[in-house]
């Protein structure tokens, strides 16, 4: 019986890992890779490996597909301020060395009191 669970399992893991290779939405991929995570889950369970399973469970079902949505939705977000932040970053930039600049002059002219 454990083998055709575990015969089961591995058919489900290579649907699953084709599907993801297939597909070409971000989103839908890491969808598509939290359910890899599972059955890959399921699959190390059947195998008498619990501590790999929840391994599997938490990095491969949950942390890495929210990495992903969130990176993704990250760059989408970067792409439609750059003009804004591109405008912030270099005032932030120069206020930064300007900052810099005026406590290398006062650095340098404690120096010279001394």
């Amino acid at each position: 019986m454990t083998d055709v669970l575990i015969a089961v399992a591995l058919v489900l893991v290579a649907v699953t890992a084709t599907a993801a290779v297939l597909n070409h939405e971000p989103l839908r991929q890491a969808l598509v890779l939290s359910f890899l995570g599972l059955t890959l889950a399921l699959l190390f369970a059947l195998v008498q490996a619990p501590d790999v399973s929840l391994s599997q469970l938490a990095v491969g079902s949950a942390l890495t597909p929210l990495m992903i949505v969130l990176t993704v939705r990250k760059v989408r977000r970067g792409t439609g301020d750059s003009t804004a932040s591109e405008t912030t970053g270099a005032s932030d930039d120069q206020g930064t060395r300007g900052d810099r600049d005026a406590g290398d002059r006062d650095a340098g002219g404690g120096e010279e009191r001394r």
